[in-house]
């Protein structure tokens, strides 16, 4: 058992509104809100959640070494952060190497009643069978059994919760495998009475969004720690920049790495919880809620515009796994692409700047 206690207690937190979700952030961030009982008036939808972080973002890396050599991300770093701060609750990513600690930040905010959210690499999570990793998956904890050695989690991929030995936990909390170390990150959350007009804050966000992807900010990973010989590119730019690459992978990669590119970018698009459409699909719900919400007609259109964004991304997808699409005509699809995600960029432009503040709740 990670950490020492004289007394084994067992901690539970009944009646946690547990929902499948297409990411682990949005899904997990979802349930919190509900949790503490904060809506505008009637249940959050994960796309909603998500839009709110502001952290639409679009990332490409083709890294030499790498298995398989290429990766792409379409949300920034600091969405769980985000939406946080737009939302009034008070957070921080806590990390340290202390197992000791880790497991007292834990435990005390369930002593608390409160569920916590943590990060963790789904390569150690034993009910995802995995071997990919991602140490940046969030799941949420709701219970602790200090005298059978084990952690009750919540994880938007699967309905019920999963009693997680202690130790698998700690390997996944403690991991050093990609993009970076988990550290123990560990989220304690402070929840406001209340939500803050959502106009303004999804009229922030939207801003935040469409500013990111023109500037080409929002990217994971710092270009100087990246091996020689690297192509990244991030935002509408990047998207350009991905396009152009993908024309050059048969003179740069042999056939089983061709291959491994190929299906991985079917995953990362549609299957690595991204919600389907590389998180586009869920910035259109976020879009179209607002717009329901608020009865916003460019905040529809711009759901509209997304919405399409989303499916090209799929259509991408089945056209990488499939072997009768040439890398040629990939490219021709990626370049259609970043012509409606400027449009989309755009749309959500024009929802930020005309939609009036003032819808607080709703009845």
């Amino acid at each position: 058992m990670v950490g020492d206690r004289t007394m084994r207690r067992a901690v539970h937190i009944d009646g946690y509104p547990q929902r499948l979700g297409g990411h682990c952030g949005s899904g997990a961030l979802r349930d919190l809100l509900t949790w503490a009982g904060l809506d505008w008036g009637r249940p959050l939808s994960e796309g909603l959640v998500f839009g709110l972080g502001g952290s639409l973002a679009f990332t490409y890396l083709r890294v030499p070494g790498l298995t398989p050599p290429v990766y792409l991300v379409g949300r920034d770093a600091e969405l769980e952060a985000n939406v946080c701060a737009r939302l009034g609750v008070e957070t921080s990513r806590n990390q340290t190497d202390d197992p000791a600690v880790a497991w007292r930040w834990l435990t005390d905010e369930l002593d608390q009643g409160r569920p916590v959210m943590l990060n963790a690499d789904i390569a150690f999570l034993p009910y995802l069978r995995v071997q990919l990793s991602n140490t940046r998956h969030d799941i949420v904890a709701i219970g602790y059994d200090e005298t059978a050695g084990t952690v009750t989690v919540v994880d938007n991929d699967r309905i019920e919760p999963q009693v997680v030995p202690a130790e698998d936990l700690d390997r996944a909390r403690s991991s050093t495998g990609f993009p970076d170390p988990v550290r123990y990150a560990t989220w304690p959350m402070r929840f406001p009475h209340e939500l803050p007009d959502l106009a303004t804050a999804a009229t922030s966000a939207a801003a935040a969004a469409a500013r990111q992807l023109r500037e080409g900010a929002g990217q994971l990973f710092d270009p100087i720690a990246l091996p020689p010989r690297t192509v990244t590119g991030t935002g509408l730019k990047g998207l350009e920049t991905f396009a152009a690459d993908l024309g050059s992978w048969a003179s740069v990669m042999d056939e089983e790495a061709l291959s491994q590119s190929r299906r991985a970018l079917a995953v990362f698009i549609e299957k690595a919880g991204t919600g389907g459409g590389l998180f586009r699909r869920l910035q259109a719900e976020f879009c179209t809620d607002v717009a329901d919400r608020l009865e916003s007609a460019p905040f529809a259109e711009a759901g509209q515009a997304w919405e399409t964004a989303a499916r090209a991304w799929s259509s991408l997808a089945t056209a990488c796994v499939g072997e009768s699409s040439s890398l040629r005509e990939l490219e021709d699809t990626v370049r259609e692409i970043t012509h409606l995600e400027r449009a989309a960029c755009a749309a959500l432009e024009l929802a930020a700047r005309t939609t009036p503040a003032g819808h607080r709740a709703e009845g």
